[in-house]
């Protein structure tokens, strides 16, 4: 197995299978395949019904797709869903990441998608939906998705960065995370920049990133015709 990352706006990711070999993703993530990938949806077949409810807790698809080269070396694509980067993580059993909620694109059999944070921040922010962050475990390699421009820091042991949560794109699980609420009545009422920041401790690598969709959609607004 080989990947390939393609483009710089809007990159594809192509997996290069040999014969037999496996890459999974949620539902919904293909681009293009050749005729020797064959393709198996289910909802159980990566972690079983627990696998499922994890997946779906963590902003997921329920359903996921395993891309299998039946027989020959094939190959499949994925597009990022916004203007960014794809980057591949490697899991060793040991170690783990955090993804923002909408990162994971796909993996090798063996990596394992659940729910790793969850904290509701108020009806404006996320639309409604809260901050979450999936947690990538297990064995192989996993490829994810950041937007916009990408910002990697090697946080030594004890040395902190506040983030806006929206720019959190991923980091490895030794990094200490925790939600802090920003200070001064001032700072919250004129500020412009929410109630909350993330506060990332190391050791530990993080992945921050330029565009948010909420941002985005908000920018956008006053151009968007009125009722």
């Amino acid at each position: 197995m080989r990947d390939t990352i393609i483009g710089n706006v809007m990159p594809i990711l192509e997996i290069h299978l040999d014969a037999n070999e496996t890459v999974m993703a949620v539902s919904g993530e293909l681009a293009w395949m050749t005729p020797s990938i064959q393709m198996t949806t289910s909802a159980t077949s990566s972690g079983g019904i627990f696998g499922a409810f994890k997946r779906l807790a963590s902003g997921a698809s329920l359903f996921t797709t395993d891309y299998t080269a039946a027989g020959a070396p094939g190959l499949v694509a994925f597009s990022s869903k916004a203007p960014g980067h794809i980057i591949p993580l490697d899991l060793h059993g040991t170690n783990g990441y955090m993804v923002h909620r909408h990162g994971f694109i796909c993996s090798t059999p063996g990596v394992e998608l659940g729910v790793g944070f969850q904290k509701t921040l108020g009806a404006g922010i996320f639309g409604g939906e809260g901050f979450i962050m999936q947690r990538l475990s297990g064995s192989g390699r996993a490829w994810i998705e950041v937007g916009g421009e990408l910002i990697a820091y090697n946080l030594a042991a004890g040395q902190n960065l506040r983030v806006h949560p929206g720019h959190v794109g991923a980091f490895s699980d030794t990094v200490n995370f925790e939600m802090t609420t920003v200070r001064g009545i001032s700072n919250v009422l004129f500020g412009g920049d929410g109630l909350f920041l993330a506060s990332l401790t190391g050791p530990g690598q993080i992945w921050l990133q330029s565009f948010t969709m909420p941002n985005f959609a908000h920018a956008l607004i006053p151009y968007l015709p009125a009722k």
